[in-house]
Order: C-alpha cells, then sequence, then structure tokens
C-alpha cells in the first residue's frame, strides 16, 4: 500500500509537471505560415499548431481560421503616431469592429512618433511618453468596446524599440487589456545577447500576453542579420530550449509564437521542424 501510494505520488507530480510544460498555446506567425486563407490555416491545423497570428486590418484569416478549429490570437499592425491624427483611424476602427466577440488581440507596433512642429521622436525616447499614452488610451477605449485587448510589440529599429519600452508604456496605462511581447529576435538584436532577459521577463510577467521565438546563432547578435537571428526552432546554436525552460520557471503560461520572417526554408517544411523542436523544449509528447 506504501509503494502504491508513493507510486500515485509520483504519477501525479509528472503528470503536474507535463501539464506545466504543456500549457502555452503555441501558435505560427503569418510570415511562415504562408498559402492564405484556404491552405495556412488547414496546414497549421494538420501540423499540431493552435493558432495563427500576425496580420490585422485583414477580416479574411480570422473566419478562416476559425473554421479550423484554431484561434487567431492576434493581428499584427504597424501604427505611426501623429498629434494631428489621432488613433484609431477608419480603417482600424472597421477591423475592431469587425473583431467583435473574436477573442482576439491587436499586437501594436509603434513606428514613428511626430512632435507637432513634424519632427520625431528618437528611438526609446520618454520624450514621446505623454503624446503616446494619450493615443494608446483613446484606441484602447475603442478596442475594449468591441472586446480586443492591446498587447505592445517591440521591434528593432522603431520608437516602441524595447521590451522595457513597452512595459513603461503599459505601467502608465494599467489597464488590464494593455500588455506587453517579448519578442526574441529583436530582443538579441537590440539588447544582445549577453543581456539576461530573466529580470526582464519576471518584471512584465503581469502584463506578458505574448513571447515569440525563432531559432538563432550565438554571439554577437546586435551584428547578425534576422537571417541568423530567425531560423527554424530546430536550428541556430543560441540554447532556445534554455530559453522555453526560463519561460517555464517564470510561470508563464501565454501563448508562444514561432517567428519566421524571412526563413527561405519551404514554409511546411519549417513550420513542421519547428513543431517537432517545440514539442521536445515543451515536454509534449
Amino acid at each position: 500500500m506504501i509503494h502504491r501510494a508513493r507510486f500515485l505520488a509520483l504519477a501525479v507530480t509528472v503528470a503536474l509537471a507535463v501539464g506545466a510544460h504543456a500549457a502555452n498555446p503555441f501558435f505560427a506567425m503569418d510570415n511562415i505560415a504562408r498559402g492564405g486563407p484556404d491552405v495556412a490555416p488547414a496546414m497549421l491545423r494538420e501540423l499540431g499548431y493552435d493558432g495563427y497570428g500576425g496580420r490585422a486590418l485583414d477580416e479574411i484569416m480570422p473566419p478562416a481560421v476559425a473554421a479550423q478549429g484554431l484561434k487567431f490570437f492576434n493581428g499584427y499592425h504597424v501604427l505611426d503616431l501623429n498629434p494631428a491624427q489621432p488613433a484609431p483611424n477608419a480603417k482600424l476602427r472597421a477591423w475592431l469592429v469587425a473583431m467583435r466577440g473574436t477573442d482576439t488581440v491587436l499586437w501594436l507596433a509603434l513606428n514613428k512618433i511626430s512632435r507637432a512642429d513634424g519632427s520625431f521622436y528618437s528611438i526609446s525616447s520618454p520624450e514621446a511618453d505623454a503624446t503616446v499614452i494619450a493615443q494608446l488610451r483613446a484606441l484602447a477605449e475603442v478596442a475594449h468596446a468591441n472586446g480586443v485587448r492591446i498587447a505592445l510589440y517591440p521591434h528593432t529599429g522603431f520608437w516602441l524599440a524595447r521590451v522595457d519600452d513597452a512595459l513603461r508604456l503599459a505601467n502608465a496605462l494599467d489597464r488590464p487589456d494593455v500588455g506587453v511581447t517579448f519578442n526574441l529576435c529583436h530582443w538579441l538584436k537590440v539588447e544582445g545577447a549577453e543581456r539576461d532577459p530573466v529580470p526582464v521577463l519576471r518584471a512584465a510577467l503581469p502584463r506578458l500576453m505574448f513571447v515569440t521565438i525563432s531559432g538563432a546563432d550565438a554571439g554577437d547578435t546586435r551584428a547578425m542579420g534576422w537571417e541568423r537571428l530567425i531560423q527554424p526552432l530546430d536550428a541556430g546554436t543560441y540554447d532556445l530550449a534554455g530559453f522555453v525552460r526560463t519561460l517555464q520557471s517564470i510561470s508563464y503560461t501565454g501563448p508562444v509564437g514561432f517567428q519566421g520572417y524571412n526563413i527561405k526554408a519551404e514554409p511546411r517544411e519549417a513550420l513542421a521542424r519547428s513543431m517537432s523542436a517545440w514539442r521536445k523544449f515543451s515536454a509534449l509528447p
């Protein structure tokens, strides 16, 4: 009886551990899940992905993804902010209305932020915060009215270039429907492999809506091109398995996306290889 009790306790422990590893939904971005609404969603379902993300202002793909029993996690949109042209514009507003009831997220990258005189704020400059926060607040109200959340998307070379920038804005807005994204390839390009991501991930965790990953090479990542920072998940010398374990160790259970921008491999091949690697990293069967 004692041995049986120990066996059951061990079984429960293993099940809980596997469950923790399996908690993150895994989706592919549109830059690798190519082929349009008649091809990409079916391919993702066949390969075992939980959904799709990365294309905003498109009202065709979300229902095509849903028809395959998958989730349209987010729509990626790049926005320039100008005090003379408050966000959202008519096109973005129409997309937000169209997304009502889909439980999706506007994946928002902020590129150029203009002053009243037409000049631009420098990358990551907090001097732009007041302008950005005012426009984001107005945009978030429209999104909220349609059941759409907003996840800020740090992007190399944009004003919103760093996870720290996104978290600073999200904390200032202090809304449960506005959060942040951690993009591994942009982190490596902007911060370099030598900066430990764990403190930033821990600080961002209460507002962390998405993490994107890709295979990458280790070394001086700030000097590398995207062909070395964005590879299938089974490629590159960067310890991607260790990074996934880090996500598990901080109890991040949100969605993880496969970033596949400009990968030269055929999409099905890259997606299949990456799914196999993801299952190994996250201890899925």
